[in-house]
């Protein structure tokens, strides 16, 4: 049960954000919205170091000097795996008019939904492996560890639920539909790392790389999305703040909890 909410940990932070849309009337604040796309953005680089590839390393010490090969291998195949998936799938990134990825029938929110969709994967993967650790006795992942990473993601997911369900909101969906939306966008964490914990026996061995590759896939979608979206425009300072916040916060609980 411990390690079923943790991995519904980060489900829950996503469905709580979405659910601001009930409440909220009007649109987000320009600088509120850059803050919190910087938030999220600090997190996920302050969990991509502290807590995936940071382990990764200590978890290959016995290569000596190449103990690096793992987390570089990994990190380099996250990248190109987030690659892949934004020219395959079809997307629209948030204050965007102008979908990526094939030319598709589907609607603004779907597309609005699927971006955010894409880069929960790799996060319910970093849960699922960090817990699958933990089930094969790993002496590098404590169970305090992993719940510092799916509180940390769940922080995150918190704005970025709020984020993905108001431009909804505003197209003309109904609260509930938005609300819903939102809330799916994260439903493929827990799934993905429900899929990563039950393979326990065939991940234990590819940890590291494992951990390694869901830091290279957040930290394509930080610089890819989050960074450029929360700097456009004026007072771009507001997302810098936003990002040192969240990386402070995360490294805390990390350090704190780890």
């Amino acid at each position: 049960m411990m390690i079923f909410w943790g991995l519904m940990i980060p489900f829950i932070g996503t469905a709580l954000g979405a659910g601001c849309v009930l409440f909220v009337k009007k649109e987000l604040n320009p600088g509120l919205q850059k803050a919190l796309l910087g938030f999220a953005a600090g997190v996920m680089v302050a969990a991509s170091v502290w807590s995936l590839l940071i382990p990764a390393m200590d978890m290959s010490e016995r290569l000596g000097k190449w103990a690096f090969a793992p987390a570089a291998i990994g990190f380099t195949i996250g990248i190109l795996f987030l690659l892949f998936l934004d020219h395959i799938i079809p997307h629209l990134h948030i204050g965007s008019d102008k979908s990526e990825g094939p030319i598709t029938s589907l609607g603004k929110s779907a597309m609005l939904v699927l971006a955010v969709t894409i880069h929960n994967i790799p996060e319910g993967i970093s849960s699922g492996a960090v817990f699958a650790g933990i089930l094969m006795g790993n002496a590098e992942v404590t169970m305090m560890g992993a719940f510092a990473l799916s509180i940390g993601i769940a922080i995150q997911n918190f704005p970025e639920g709020f984020i993905v369900s108001l431009p909804i909101k505003n197209e003309g969906g109904s609260r509930k539909k938005a609300f819903y939306y939102g809330a799916m966008s994260g439903i493929v964490e827990p799934i993905s790392g429900g899929i990563t914990v039950l393979l326990a026996s065939y991940v234990t061995p590819a940890l590291p790389y494992l951990l390694a590759f869901a830091a290279g896939a957040m930290i394509y979608v930080v610089v890819e999305e989050l960074v450029p979206e929360s700097a456009e425009g004026e007072h771009s300072n507001i997302g810098t703040l936003g990002f040192a916040a969240g990386f402070v916060l995360m490294m805390i609980l990390d350090v704190a909890l780890g």
